[in-house]
C-alpha cells in the first residue's frame, strides 16, 4: 500500500499529527495555501470540494426519507451482500465502536450500523441512512472520495473538508459489478483515531473484493441465452455471453447498440445509412464489419436478412429506459453510468444518446428533487447542463442557492458567446 493512501503511518503520535494537520487545513481554508504534511490525494480533494463551492461548516443533506431509503435500497444490487458485510464487519465494528456504511454510487448512505452511542454521535453531522455524502456535496470523506476517485482511501480527522467531521477518522472502498465494471457504491469504516491505520484501508478493502466476490457468486448462471450489454459511459461496450467477457471495437459496439435497440432486425441498406456519417461507405465495408463480429460472437448470435441478434440482450440503456416508463426516477438514474457510446458519431446511435438523455433530463426536472438534480449536475456528462443546474437552483433552498445560481450564470454567459 502506498503510502500516499494511508492517513497515518505506524508508530505516528495521532494527536500530533492532528495539530498540524489544523493548522494546515485552517491555512487552507483561510489563504488557499496547501502546506505539509498534507497528502496530495487529500489536498486534490480539498481543490476540488472548494471548486464545488461546499461550505466548510456544512453538514450532509438528506435526500432520502425513510419510505423513499427503504423502497431505494430493497432493489439495490448491494442489498445482497449485506449480510456478508454484517459477518465481516460486526465484530470489528463492536469491539472497536465503530460504524459500517454502505453507500450508493452517488454517495447516498444505505446503510449505516453499529454501536447505538456511536450511531447518536455521528447523527449530529447526518452520517444517517438517506443522507448524501459525495464530495461534491459534503467535502472530502472516505465514501465520497473513495467514489471519486474509484480507489481505496483513509481520511484522518482535519483531512475532512468539513470541520464538523473532524473529530472522525473513515475508511472506505469502492464496490464494482463483477460483470460489467460498474461502480455500485462503497463499504465504509467510520469510527476515531484508532482507525488511523494501514490495518483499516487493507481491512475496508478486503470488505469490499469479498462483497465483489459474492456479487460474482450470487450472478446467475452464464447460459448461451444470457447476453448483456454495457454501454453507458464507455466509447467501448462490454459485452457478457455465455460467461465470456468481450470488449468490443468502436464500430462493432455501435452495431449491437443498434441490433439490441431494434430487436425485430434491420437491412443491410438502412444499417449503413445509421452508422456511417460518410455517404461514400459501401456496402461490402459493413459486411466485412459484421463478418468480424459474426466471427467474434458466433453464427448462433447474429443472423442476417435482416440482421438482428438471436437471443434477448440485457442492455443497461434498456433498463434505464424502462425505469423512466415506470416512473422510477432515481432508479433509473442510479443505472445511468454516462451517455450510450459518447464518442460515437453513427447518426442512428446519436440519437439514441440524446433521447435517454432528453427523457432523464426532463423527468429530473419534473421531479424537482435536489439531490437528484444535484447528482446530475455535478456528473462530468452534466456539469455544463444549463436546464438542470437552474431546474437545481430554484429548488434549492435559499441559503444554498448561491453556489448554483453562480454556475447557472457562468453557463448562460458562456452560452451567449
Amino acid at each position: 500500500m502506498s503510502d500516499a493512501w494511508v492517513a497515518l503511518e505506524s508508530g505516528a503520535d495521532p494527536a500530533e499529527r492532528i495539530g498540524v494537520l489544523r493548522r494546515a487545513y485552517d491555512a487552507y481554508v483561510t489563504a488557499g495555501r496547501v502546506e505539509r504534511p498534507v497528502r496530495s490525494v487529500v489536498a486534490d480533494s480539498w481543490h476540488r470540494s472548494a471548486r464545488a463551492q461546499v461550505s466548510p461548516d456544512g453538514t450532509a443533506g438528506v435526500e432520502l426519507d425513510a419510505d423513499a431509503l427503504s423502497a431505494y435500497r430493497e432493489g439495490h444490487p448491494l442489498a445482497r451482500v449485506m449480510s456478508l458485510v454484517r459477518e465481516l464487519t460486526g465484530a470489528y465494528a463492536q469491539d472497536g465502536e465503530h460504524l459500517v456504511a454502505v453507500c450508493d454510487a452517488h454517495g447516498r448512505l444505505l446503510w449505516v450500523e453499529g454501536p447505538p452511542a456511536t450511531r447518536g454521535k455521528a447523527g449530529l453531522m447526518n452520517f444517517v441512512p438517506g443522507a448524501r455524502w459525495a464530495e461534491a456535496v459534503a467535502g472530502t470523506n472516505a465514501p465520497g472520495t473513495a467514489i471519486t476517485l474509484d480507489r481505496p482511501v483513509q481520511v484522518f480527522a482535519a483531512e475532512h473538508f468539513r470541520r464538523p467531521v473532524q473529530a472522525w477518522t473513515c475508511a472506505a472502498a469502492p464496490i464494482h459489478d463483477p460483470g460489467t465494471g460498474r461502480l455500485l457504491g462503497a463499504v465504509d469504516i467510520t469510527g476515531g483515531d484508532r482507525l488511523a491505520h494501514p490495518h483499516s484501508l487493507a481491512f475496508v478493502g478486503a470488505v469490499a473484493r469479498a462483497a465483489e466476490s459474492q456479487l460474482a457468486l450470487l450472478a446467475p448462471a452464464p447460459t448461451a441465452e444470457r447476453v448483456q450489454l454495457s454501454a453507458l459511459g464507455r466509447d467501448e461496450a462490454l459485452l457478457v455471453v455465455g460467461g465470456r467477457k468481450l470488449r468490443l471495437s468502436r464500430r462493432h459496439s455501435e452495431i449491437l447498440v443498434l441490433l439490441t435497440h431494434r430487436p425485430e432486425g434491420i437491412g443491410g441498406d438502412e444499417l449503413l445509412v445509421e452508422l456511417y456519417e460518410d455517404e461514400s461507405v459501401t456496402p461490402v465495408t459493413l459486411r466485412a464489419e459484421l463478418s468480424r463480429l459474426r466471427g467474434l460472437l458466433g453464427p448462433e448470435l447474429l443472423r442476417s436478412r435482416p440482421y438482428r441478434l438471436a437471443v434477448r440482450v440485457d442492455a443497461d440503456f434498456g433498463t434505464v429506459t424502462r425505469r423512466l416508463a415506470s416512473g422510477a426516477v432515481t432508479g433509473a438514474l442510479s443505472a445511468y453510468a454516462g451517455p450510450l457510446l459518447p464518442a460515437s458519431q453513427a447518426p442512428a446511435v446519436a440519437r439514441l444518446r440524446r433521447r435517454l438523455e432528453d427523457q432523464l433530463r426532463a423527468a429530473l426536472v419534473a421531479r424537482g428533487d435536489t439531490g437528484l438534480l444535484a447528482d446530475w449536475a455535478y456528473s462530468p456528462w452534466g456539469e455544463d447542463d444549463l436546464v438542470v443546474w437552474r431546474a437545481l437552483a430554484d429548488a434549492l433552498p435559499l441559503p444554498q442557492r448561491p453556489s448554483a445560481l453562480a454556475r447557472v450564470r457562468e453557463l448562460d454567459a458562456w452560452q451567449r458567446s
